[in-house]
C-alpha cells in the first residue's frame, strides 16, 4: 500500500475531487483525500493524503491558510464569484481608495462570516452547491472565523469596477468569497471574487507544490513531522502498540507521531489517565499490508 502526502497546485477548471480521482488512477489505490476543498475556479496548495495519510488530513485542514485573491467591487453573484449569475450592479464612483482601506481592515481579527451559499459544506448530507445548483435557496448561519491578516497589494479602476488585489492569511473554514460579498455589502456596491489562489495550507507553501502529473509522494512521516511532534519507538513499545495497549507517556500534550526505528510513521499517540496514571494510548496504528 502506498502511503503519504500530495502536495499538488491545482490547476482551474478542476474540482477537487477531480484531483483525487486523477490521483487514485495515477497511483492506483481508491484510499486517497483531500485536505480543503478548492473550487473550481481556485488555483493553488491541494494536499492530498494517500493510504494511511488519509486519516491525517484533519491535522493538516486545520492549519492556518494563505490566499491571493482579486475582489471587485461594484457588482453582485449568486455564487460570490464571477462564475455565478449576476444578481445586481452598482456605481462605484463615490467609492475612495480611503474608504476601502477602513473597511477592509474591520475584517482582521475575529469575526463572525457566513460561509458562500455554494461552499461544500454539508446540509443534511448534501453539500450547499449541490443543493443551490439544484434550484433551492440555502443561507448558511454565521461562525467565527479569524483573518490574522489583509495585505493590500494594489487598488485599481477596471472599467466601470474597483478590483482590489489581497493576499489574506486566515484560520481554516474561512471563505474568501464571503469576504469579498461581506466588503461589497458594507460599502452598499456589492463584491466577488474574480481571482482566488491559495498559497499556504500550514505548513505547505506553495513552492512545495506541482501540478498531479509532476508532484511525488512525501512519506507520512516526514507530512506529519512537520504538524505534530514526533516520537521513535523501540521494538517492545511498537509490539504494544500492535495490540492497541498503551506505553509510556508522550513529552507532549498534543497528539504525537510514533516512527519505528526505520523513521516511519507507525501511530498516533495520544495521553490519557488511566488508573491514576498518564499513558500515551494509541489513537491511530498504521498496519502493514
Amino acid at each position: 500500500m502506498t502511503n503519504g502526502f500530495l502536495l499538488v497546485d491545482k490547476a482551474a477548471g478542476m474540482t477537487s475531487h477531480d484531483v483525487v480521482a486523477k490521483a487514485r488512477k495515477k497511483l492506483g489505490t481508491k484510499r486517497v483525500g483531500h485536505a480543503g476543498t478548492l473550487d473550481p475556479m481556485a488555483t493553488g496548495v491541494l494536499v492530498l493524503g494517500v493510504g494511511i495519510a488519509t486519516k491525517l488530513l484533519q491535522y493538516v485542514t486545520d492549519g492556518t491558510k494563505r490566499y491571493e485573491a482579486n475582489i471587485r467591487l461594484g457588482q453582485s453573484t449568486h455564487t460570490d464569484d464571477r462564475e455565478g449569475e449576476i444578481l445586481e450592479t452598482f456605481d462605484v464612483s463615490n467609492i475612495s481608495k480611503e474608504v476601502i482601506l477602513e473597511e477592509l481592515a474591520k475584517f482582521v481579527g475575529k469575526i463572525q462570516q457566513r460561509p458562500s451559499s455554494v461552499s461544500a459544506i454539508k446540509i443534511d448530507g448534501k453539500s450547499a452547491h449541490e443543493r443551490v445548483r439544484a434550484g433551492e435557496t440555502v443561507e448558511l448561519p454565521a461562525r467565527e472565523v479569524e483573518i490574522t491578516e489583509i495585505d493590500i497589494k494594489g487598488i485599481r479602476n477596471v472599467d466601470s469596477f474597483i478590483d482590489i488585489e489581497v493576499v489574506v492569511t486566515c484560520s481554516a473554514g474561512t471563505y474568501i468569497r464571503a469576504l469579498a460579498r461581506d466588503l461589497g455589502q458594507s460599502l452598499n456596491v456589492g463584491g466577488h471574487l474574480t481571482l482566488l489562489r491559495r498559497t499556504l495550507v500550514s505548513p505547505f507553501d506553495i513552492s512545495e507544490c506541482l501540478d498531479l502529473e509532476r508532484a511525488e509522494l512525501i512519506s507520512a512521516a516526514e507530512g506529519i513531522s512537520r504538524i505534530l511532534p514526533t516520537r521513535t519507538l523501540d521494538f517492545p513499545e511498537l509490539n504494544e502498540i500492535s495490540f492497541g495497549r498503551t506505553i509510556s507517556p508522550n513529552s507532549s500534550e498534543a497528539p504525537t507521531a510514533g516512527l519505528n526505528q526505520q523513521g516511519e510513521f507507525s501511530c498516533l499517540l495520544l495521553n490519557q489517565e488511566i488508573a491514576g496514571k498518564i499513558l500515551a494510548r494509541p489513537i491511530l496504528v498504521s498496519v502493514k499490508e
